[in-house]
């Protein structure tokens, strides 16, 4: 089992992310998780460099957030992403917000990779495919869930 984790993704709560109830919006939350869905695309070399020569990029195909605690202005965050699972052609992430220690959001994404001048998915060139490989992978409990009423 490979042992190199992601890097953390760190934020802090602007003015324009307080929504009328005096807490961060839903959408900032998932603002925050899709910079730091970039930032896994940094690490794994789809980087700006990697999107302009290649035409390719990650799309994001399918997403649930969890909204567990509230986040207020000025608050530093912390996001710890994992590679959940891939394939030839996905990314199955699951992304972690903290407020210190304090779990306060989940989200679960599944991406696709894209080749943008063709608009279909494409496999992952195979140096990309190894830096997939090369990190750690872990599905938490939380993942795979549905909405239920």
């Amino acid at each position: 089992m490979n042992t190199v984790e992601l890097s953390d993704y760190r934020a802090q709560v602007l003015p324009e992310w307080i929504d009328y109830n005096g807490h961060m919006s839903e959408a900032y939350y998932v603002l925050a998780f899709g910079d730091a869905t970039t930032a896994v695309m940094d690490q794994l070399g789809m980087d700006a460099a990697y999107r302009e020569a290649s035409g390719s990029s990650l799309y994001t195909v399918e997403a649930h957030v969890r909204y567990l605690l509230e986040a207020s202005l000025g608050q530093e965050l912390r996001i710890r992403s994992t590679i959940a699972g891939h394939g030839a052609k996905k990314l199955h992430l699951c992304h972690e917000m903290y407020r210190g220690e304090e779990l306060i959001a989940t989200e679960e994404v599944m991406t696709l990779h894209v080749d943008q001048s063709s608009s279909s998915t494409s496999p992952f060139p195979e140096d990309i495919a190894q830096a997939i490989a090369g990190y750690s992978q872990h599905r938490p409990e939380w993942s795979g869930r549905a909405i239920a009423s």
